[in-house]
């Protein structure tokens, strides 16, 4: 889908001003200040990013009584259950409260649902299983909030239940003994996008003080934090929160502690994927390559096997455990490539994405565990919701079906306007899940548009691309862009900078690389600077680009790649198109 580039405005006698007094290079003051930075102080905070920076644990709600309640528990020796989630952050969730409370010595276990037969959240026949293992506490991680009817039934059951969640929560909270959560009506911490792990590390961390009795902790109880605030930094990259506030801090900090302080698991992982060989590691490395490992497991139904994972101390136990969701990671892109194609093929001979306000797709023998990963891409590529359904093959099960936003869609509004041709559904604005008879598709398909068509603007359609800053190869020296990595981790909320350049020239012919040549590299040229670029999933720009005549118009993300030991600049490519006339960039001053 074609796109309109806007360059972000810039005054630049703030820059300037920030650039002096901050002590940072022209282009990094342009970037700070998209932030919302405009000080020399904040900048510093900011680029220096200390783990300090974490709010005591107990200023979280609930977490005070909830700490208090499984330390008395751990102590008089009952049984606990901490009842997970099965995707990435469900899982670091589990995984950081499961060893936080063995290594206080407690009987504890865990309960993760399965994906397809269970659903997500807490279940009455799964509390009534626990409850027949005569379990005492259940303390849920990544879920439970909205678990209205769910803690009743575990009251009834004699269960102590405490909820740690960050999800949306209904207008009737859960009667639980404890609840914990950053945006609890009543409360106001200060921060409310933590993700579940974000918050199960803050109640780890005043447990660990609660055993310790003292705000600081011994070695033993530090180095388990430390390689906690990894495992939340897996669960807040692939929950996809913005990573701002606390979040940035857990990330950055997390990134360098699943090296230091890595779990076995987690070591086991990075040597099989080959990040082990890496100088550092980056979000993108827990986007791209750790979190859908964890996430395989999840969406094939297999979730337990990523926990035990992150919890076991067996060297030859994780490394059989890595290889294995190392395979079943390669196997769930294979299903995906194989939907993902099927889809795309839906498109193109059945709708047109340039005009429909909305895409509703239905496939039998999708995966109803991928459909949400294509879900989204498709609405990336086509700047339009999606929604798709995964139907049975034999036609007795509903047509279980999920949606991804685009354009500005509440998903949770358009749902609830077709409710009553759905056989269920939730979610929220950005990403749903539904159920639905395939007899009801074509009224759904024809519902759901309508309200698409009605609810979004022409303008919202067209894709745009906003531009951080307007900057020359000659501005990418190493230095600067190491600079430039300072305002990460990168991630939702905290985007990787979007650069561009007007009149750049292909030094070489473009070339497809890797599986399927299914990428793309360049040699680019610019007032004398060569740079080599990629551009991920988009080998199909070689053609395109080589029969482009004249100068390029580019936008990018600068990047330090290092190969072999050596780093470079290199350019992560956007978008791209023939330079007619110089981009105009919105300054004043």
């Amino acid at each position: 889908m074609d796109a309109t580039w806007r360059i972000l405005p810039h005054d630049m006698a703030v820059v300037r001003d920030l650039e002096r007094t901050a002590n940072v290079p022209p282009v990094v003051a342009q970037l700070l200040i998209c932030r919302g930075i405009r000080d020399a102080e904040s900048a510093r905070e900011f680029l220096d990013a200390k783990l300090s920076g974490l709010r005591d644990p107990e200023e979280l709600p609930g977490v005070r009584e909830a700490s208090a309640r499984i330390h008395a528990a751990v102590q008089a020796n009952k049984k606990i259950t901490i009842y997970g989630d099965y995707d990435a952050d469900g899982i670091t969730s589990t995984a950081i409260l499961f060893r936080c409370l063995k290594l206080m010595g407690a009987a504890v276990s865990y309960y993760v649902p399965h994906r397809i037969d269970e659903g997500y959240g807490l279940n009455s026949d799964a509390l009534e299983k626990l409850a027949n293992r005569e379990t005492d506490m259940v303390i849920t991680v990544d879920c439970g909030i909205a678990s209205v009817d769910e803690a009743k039934r575990a009251k009834e059951l004699g269960l102590e239940l405490i909820v740690t969640d960050h999800h949306e929560m209904g207008e009737t909270l859960p009667d639980a003994s404890v609840l914990v959560h950053p945006r609890l009506p009543g409360t106001a911490y200060p921060f409310g996008g933590l993700c579940g792990a974000g918050v199960a590390l803050k109640l780890a961390w005043s447990l660990c003080q609660l055993a310790c009795d003292s705000k600081r902790v011994t070695d033993r109880y530090k180095n388990y934090l430390l390689s906690a605030v990894g495992l939340a930094a897996i669960g807040t990259v692939a929950d996809v929160v913005p990573l701002t506030d606390e979040n940035r801090l857990l990330v950055r900090h997390g990134l360098n502690c699943l090296r230091e302080f890595p779990v076995t698991g987690v070591s086991a992982l990075l040597k099989v994927t080959g990040l082990s060989d890496k100088p550092a590691l980056a979000s993108d490395d827990i986007g791209f390559t750790i979190a859908p490992r964890l996430n395989a497991a999840g969406r094939l139904g297999q979730a337990q096997l990523a926990i035990e994972l992150l919890t076991t101390d067996s060297n030859e136990r994780a490394t059989a455990l890595a290889d294995y969701l190392h395979q079943l990671n390669d196997s769930r892109s294979s299903l995906e490539r194989s939907v993902q194609l099927s889809a795309t093929k839906q498109i193109k001979e059945n709708f047109d994405p340039d005009n429909d306000p909305a895409l509703v797709l239905a496939g039998h023998g999708w995966h109803p565990g991928i459909i949400g990963i294509v879900a989204g891409r498709l609405a990336e590529k086509y700047n339009r919701p999606v929604v798709m359904i995964a139907l049975d093959e034999a036609g007795v099960k509903p047509g279980v079906g999920s949606c991804r936003s685009a354009n500005g869609l509440n998903l949770h509004e358009a749902l609830q306007a077709c409710d009553h041709l759905l056989l269920g559904h939730g979610g929220h604005a950005a990403a749903a899940g539904l159920q639905i008879d395939e007899a009801q598709i074509e009224n759904f398909r024809h519902e759901f548009c309508e309200y698409a068509s009605s609810n979004v603007t022409d303008d919202d359609r067209v894709a745009e691309l906003v531009i951080d800053a307007e900057a020359p190869f000659t501005q990418l020296t190493r230095q600067i862009v190491e600079q430039i990595d300072l305002l990460g981790p990168f991630g939702q909320g905290n985007p990787r900078p979007l650069m561009c350049a007007s009149g750049a020239k292909l030094a070489m012919p473009p070339k497809r690389i890797g599986g399927g040549e299914r990428h793309l590299a360049i040699q680019l040229e610019h007032h004398g600077v060569k740079i080599r670029g990629v551009a991920f999933g988009r080998g199909e720009w070689a053609d395109e680009l080589e029969a482009t005549d004249g100068p390029l118009d580019i936008a990018y993300h600068p990047v330090i790649n290092t190969f072999r030991g050596r780093s470079n600049v290199e350019l992560q490519l956007v978008a791209w198109k023939p330079t007619e006339a110089k981009i105009p960039a919105n300054q004043t001053g």
